[in-house]
């Protein structure tokens, strides 16, 4: 019998992660006004006709705080890559010497990044409303469980425990990235 109990816990702990996860990649790539891999490294260029993610093509540097510089490893996909980027319209020229790509990090203003702030903002709202959704899908299975006689009554309300006890963790851990990311956004 535990290992419905089980199961149902450990799925849910499963999902509510790759949320977390898929939260902490959309938000990684915001533009805080200096230079930082993750804002190209997740472009897909056509490389012998399959997108493929730049950080897979090439060496992505900062070699100062406001630059980066991108160094392919095959330099003929040196093209694709600079349209690729272009493609992905984040607000940054690339200056392509023929060896490497440069790309100038403008500084963000006050404007901007409250924008970026408050997409992050509802960014996490999303991702607690999709935690929510993943906490209900596992009372469901939980009360199914106890309706076909696989776990007890009382097994039912701990499990139920258990999985608001995980949706609460998990919120507090997508706050606490929030919080981080909007302070990280509202520097110089």
């Amino acid at each position: 019998m535990d290992n419905v109990y089980d199961q149902i816990l450990l799925d849910t702990e499963e999902r509510m992660e790759k949320t977390i996860e898929n939260f902490k990649e959309k938000i990684k790539g915001m533009r805080t006004g200096r230079a930082q891999p993750a804002l190209i490294e997740n472009i897909k260029v056509h490389y012998y006709g399959s997108p493929t993610p730049i950080r897979q093509l090439a060496n992505i540097g900062t070699p100062e705080p406001q630059l980066l510089v991108v160094k392919p490893f095959d330099p003929s996909c040196l093209g694709e890559i600079e349209k690729a980027i272009q493609k992905a319209n984040i607000g940054i020229t690339p200056n392509n010497d023929g060896k490497v790509i440069r790309l100038q990090i403008p500084p963000l203003s006050e404007e901007n990044r409250k924008k970026l702030a408050t997409f992050a903002k509802d960014t996490a709202e999303e991702t607690k409303v999709s935690l929510r959704n993943i906490r209900r899908d596992a009372n469901k299975q939980a009360d199914q469980a106890e309706k076909e006689k696989q776990i007890s009554e009382d097994d039912l309300k701990h499990l139920k425990d258990e999985i608001q006890k995980i949706l609460k963790e998990k919120e507090e851990e997508v706050e606490k990235i929030l919080a981080a990311k909007t302070k990280e956004l509202m520097e110089d």
